[in-house]
């Protein structure tokens, strides 16, 4: 079976060479806009490219303000300082993620807690959180408190994995109830849509990244999303290192972060942007063959979840134990046809085994048993 898959495959990208994850695609005007902002000499952190791809992805996704920053991990972080947390606060999120969750949290000096997921979404699960936040919680003047550490529990972040949407609505809906911020990890879901709403655009605030391996990319690079117009402000103030508008003086009136992303990337981003529903389209096309193919041999495909349109960006496998995983993944690799296992949860990482959990029982079935295929978008 596996063997046969390998084939299919190599079928599918036409090529016996190596096949990688995921590769980013350049068939646009990415050397044109790049050229011109190499000619302005506005390569740094100001430059056209910059307000106009802000502009841009505010448009695509919906929301009403879009700031650019160097990386989606930057991103989460930014979003959950202006979405007031603070430091010895609590942050529940999933263990079934990329550490860039983890560590944004961890960025503000809080502590991650890891509630568990849908396995159909791979997301945080609203029953996990819902039963957590009655049975370990209470009101303390307005705040959302930890009954076991006594600590104020501030944000929810959930992550939208491989760009299948969580069910946002009612996590968001939840944690209104529990007066907590919802800080959506939408790095990996651009072009994602749950319910007829964008991703990243449900909470209070949303993060993209435009990593290498995303869907779209400008090489390292991600944007916050908000509706609100104070956080927008707040977010790029203290992403622009906190300085005054002035047209000569260097004032500071809080401590800020270099975390602007320059007008070259932006540019490239420009350029990226303009392909990506031909790049989506792309991937739901991979995902549709993918989907034919795993029918075919008996292969459990991670389809989108209800209600949802996924962007696709990785495609994944779900095998029958972590033994078959194993094999699945030296096998492939072996044939130089790029797999991964999905990530090692969080709470086994040493440096987050001290944080609070519920039993995780999705979280730890899927860490045994998803794989990941290759993901580039074929033209």
């Amino acid at each position: 079976m596996h063997a046969e898959l390998i084939k299919e495959i190599q079928t599918l990208f036409s090529t016996e060479e190596p096949i990688y994850l995921h590769e980013p695609t350049f068939n646009g005007k990415e050397k044109e806009y790049l050229n011109e902002c190499i000619d302005s000499t506005f390569v740094s952190s100001v430059g056209k490219f910059v307000d106009q791809f802000e502009q841009q992805i505010a448009e695509y996704t919906g929301a009403k303000h879009a700031i650019v920053t160097v990386n989606g991990t930057a991103a989460i972080q930014i979003g959950l300082i202006v979405a007031g947390v603070e430091q010895d606060d609590e942050v529940i999120t999933q263990p079934l993620t990329f550490i860039s969750t983890a560590n944004a949290i961890q960025y503000c000096n809080a502590t991650p807690i890891f509630l568990d997921v849908d396995k159909d979404t791979l997301g945080l699960s609203p029953i996990a959180l819902k039963t957590f936040l009655e049975n370990e919680t209470t009101q303390v003047d307005g705040h959302c408190v930890n009954k076991k550490t006594n600590k104020r529990i501030s944000a929810c972040v959930p992550m939208h994995t491989f760009g299948h949407p969580a069910r946002i609505d009612e996590i968001v809906s939840i944690c209104n109830e529990h007066n907590i911020a919802v800080v959506e990890d939408a790095a990996e879901s651009l072009g994602s849509y749950y319910k007829g709403k964008h991703t990243g655009t449900f909470g209070l605030v949303g993060a993209i990244s435009f990593n290498g391996n995303k869907v779209m990319t400008t090489g390292g690079g991600g944007m916050i999303l908000t509706n609100d117009v104070v956080l927008a402000k707040k977010a790029k103030h203290i992403t622009t290192q906190a300085k005054m508008p002035h047209a000569w003086e260097y004032a500071h009136d809080e401590i800020g972060y270099n975390y602007r992303m320059p007008n070259i990337n932006a540019a490239l981003g420009c350029a990226q942007l303009e392909q990506l529903p031909t790049f989506i389209a792309s991937k739901r096309k991979l995902a549709e063959s993918y989907r034919t193919i795993c029918d075919t041999l008996g292969l459990q495909f991670l389809n989108e979840p209800a209600d949802s349109i996924s962007n696709y960006w990785l495609n994944a496998v779900i095998l029958e134990n972590r033994e078959e995983r194993d094999a699945f993944l030296s096998i492939t690799n072996e044939s130089k046809v790029g797999t991964r296992p999905i990530w090692q949860l969080m709470n086994k990482l040493p440096m987050y085994k001290h944080c609070q959990t519920d039993a995780l029982e999705n979280a730890m079935w899927l860490e045994d048993r998803v794989v990941n295929l290759p993901s580039t978008v074929i033209l």
